[in-house]
């Protein structure tokens, strides 16, 4: 090892000191080593390890320096204080943003925080009450609770009480009850509905925590079956679904009231948090024409007489001569608390909504138009035969009989075919037609039911040869039975055709009642003619007549059979042995107060209507005769001229 000029030993590794060359750099201040350049993409020299001193050999060399980079103190404090200074920032910004929610602004978000928990919710209302005339209920609606459990507020130590307690009381399945029970988080979970108020109060002095309830109504129909048809039923949601129930549910649903509940974590509704509430406003009464007392005896006797028969199904009508609907039983009906026991067709209102040929019932129009034209009189002599040729067709009587001579009162009160052809000829297809029109057939009644039909009526340019004849005794066209009804209430009340109706008006909350509007009125024919075919009614019922099973004793009753074939819908022809019974005829005959409809569709052990219907409708006519208290005239009737011989 080489001397330095100081005596000291020359350490091979560092470069001698002396002035630098010209261009050369200046050396790197002390602790930093020059990097020599190196070409493009050669690798750096790999360092060897330090041999070890040898010895004998004197002091062992400096270990190299390390090879790091130095930094400056004054870096480190330039960064702590610009730390510090965002830091500070951060936290104003924070500070200034709490000073705004809490001090300037705390009410508005407070509302918004209140606001996201709350929500609004409609409060059950009581629905208006369907009642009679006299305002007993047909359907009406009554407080119930919906119990339910807030999993959170129950205690650890009345669990197993609460499980016990809710299930032996409604009825249910334990291990059911108590999942609702421990259904955290969430906070409502109804356990049963329409319990009776007396029934909760027995739980609730248990102080059972955690189990509440919320008022709620049921709809109830005390009269079961009585008027279903008509009545119809609601949804679970309370709102009509058939029936007067649905045409009505306007008005008999009222409007809900409003309340605030707060929604838990799983965005349950918790009524025990209360709230705003703003009132709801009950429905009002629906009041009906009806009398329940003879509806509910028109509904049990039709159904007995349909059963005993083997009908297919049928209906009854009562009504006031000035169109007031006292009763509209159907047969099959339905249970409206049990609906899902029924079908369709249970539910059907047939006294609207099936539509049969009239037969014999609709000769009283053609008489009626007859007479009212003045083309014949009630003792005009007519020849009469068994059968008669029309075109390429002959019509019969029901049954055999001689060729005779009657009066229009006798083709009546015998119920001819053909004598109730050459009057319909006299009349002529266009004059038939307008007074069918003017009676009613051929559009609805006006009673706006569901499922109403309008029957089926052409126009005389599409009328066939023989259809005139046909249409004269009530073949080919249709009707239902509430418009055969207000044909014979025309009659019954001088001439004048009122819509029928079922609706008396309604009732508000403070007790006022309204009455609907005046149904239309229209003049058909004369008081003159109303009373000359009334006579001709009371013969059908007496010692002559065709339906003497229809009289009731002490009262003047007049009437008209009707037996038609039944109509296949799908072929479009008449059935074989498949016929519509039907009777339909008021009382007293000389002071008319009910009219009284009876169909049955398809009976099987006999058919014809003065055997089948007549006894059915002296049924129901007695019944609501008393029931109404309505009183015999006491007075005769007058002979009636039948046979020219007479």
């Amino acid at each position: 090892m080489s001397s330095s000029r100081d005596g000291r030993p020359r350490d091979p590794r560092r470069p001698a000191r002396g002035p630098a060359p010209r261009g050369a750099r200046p050396d790197r201040p002390r602790g930093q080593s020059a990097r020599p350049r190196r070409p493009a993409g050669q690798e750096p020299p790999r360092r060897r390890p330090a041999s070890r001193p040898r010895s004998g050999g004197g002091a062992p060399p400096a270990p190299p320096p390390l090879l790091r980079r130095r930094f400056r103190r004054g870096d480190s404090q330039r960064r702590l204080r610009m730390a510090v200074l965002m830091m500070a920032a951060v936290m104003l910004v924070f500070s200034g943003r709490l000073v705004y929610v809490q001090g300037i602004n705390a009410a508005t978000y407070a509302e918004k925080a209140a606001g996201s928990r709350m929500a609004t919710i409609d409060i059950p209302t009581t629905r208006g009450s369907i009642t009679d005339v006299d305002g007993n209920p047909f359907a009406l609606s009554v407080e119930v609770r919906t119990v339910f459990v807030d999993p959170e507020e129950i205690r650890d130590d009345e669990r197993d009480r609460v499980v016990s307690e809710l299930s032996s009381r409604f009825d249910l399945d334990p291990d059911e009850v108590a999942e609702k029970v421990d259904a955290e988080p969430d906070r409502y979970k109804v356990v049963e509905h329409d319990v009776s108020p007396e029934d909760w109060k027995d739980l609730s002095d248990l102080g059972l925590q955690g189990v509440g309830a919320q008022k709620d109504y049921k709809r109830v129909y005390p009269e079961e079956s009585g008027a279903a048809d008509l009545v119809g039923f609601v949804g679970d949601d309370g709102s009509g679904l058939e029936g007067l129930e649905a045409v009505l549910d306007s008005t008999l649903a009222g409007r809900p009231g409003k309340q605030q509940v707060e929604m838990g974590a799983t965005g349950t509704q918790i009524p025990m948090a209360g709230g705003y509430a703003e009132e709801p406003v009950p429905g009002k009464d629906v009041r009906l024409t009806l009398d329940q007392d003879v509806q509910w005896y028109a509904q049990q006797a039709l159904a007995e007489t349909a059963e005993e028969l083997g009908a297919l199904g049928g209906s009854v009508i009562a009504m006031r001569p000035t169109g007031e609907v006292v009763a509209m039983a159907d047969y099959p009906t339905y249970d409206p608390t049990d609906i899902a026991d029924s079908d369709a067709e249970d539910r059907k209102n047939g006294a609207v909504a099936d539509v049969f040929e009239p037969g014999s019932t609709n000769k009283v129009i053609t008489a009626a138009g007859a007479l009212e034209e003045g083309v014949t009189t009630p003792e005009t002599v007519y020849t009469v035969p068994f059968d008669m040729q029309v075109m390429d067709r002959t019509f019969k009587d029901s049954s055999f009989h001689d060729t005779e001579r009657m009066t229009l009162n006798g083709i009546m009160a015998q119920s001819s075919n053909v004598g109730t052809i050459k009057v319909g000829q006299q009349l002529g297809a266009q004059g038939l037609y307008d007074y069918l029109t003017k009676f009613g057939f051929g559009r609805p009644t006006g009673l706006d039911l569901p499922g109403e039909e309008a029957g089926v009526l052409k126009h005389p340019d599409d009328w066939w040869g023989t259809q005139l004849a046909s249409v004269s005794f009530g073949q080919s066209l249709s009707v239902t039975a509430m418009q055969m009804a207000s044909v014979y209430a025309t009659v019954a009340n001088g001439g004048v055709r009122v819509e029928p109706t079922v609706v008396a008006g309604t009732e508000d909350e403070a007790g006022e009642f309204h009455p609907s509007e005046e149904p239309t009125r229209e003049r058909v024919i004369s008081e003159k003619t109303a009373e000359e075919v009334s006579l001709m009614l009371e013969a059908v019922t007496g010692e002559h007549g065709t339906a003497q099973q229809a009289r009731i004793d002490g009262y003047r009753v007049a009437g008209k059979t009707g037996t038609a074939n039944r109509v296949d819908p799908e072929t479009g022809q008449y059935e074989k042995r498949s016929y519509t019974s039907m009777f339909v005829g008021f009382a007293p005959a000389d002071d008319p107060e009910l009219i009284v409809q009876a169909v049955l569709h398809n009976p099987q052990e006999k058919y014809y209507g003065g055997e089948t219907a007549g006894p059915l409708f002296k049924d129901v006519m007695s019944f609501g005769l008393k029931t109404l208290k309505i009183p015999p005239t006491e007075t005769e009737p007058p002979n009636i001229k039948l046979f020219e011989d007479e």
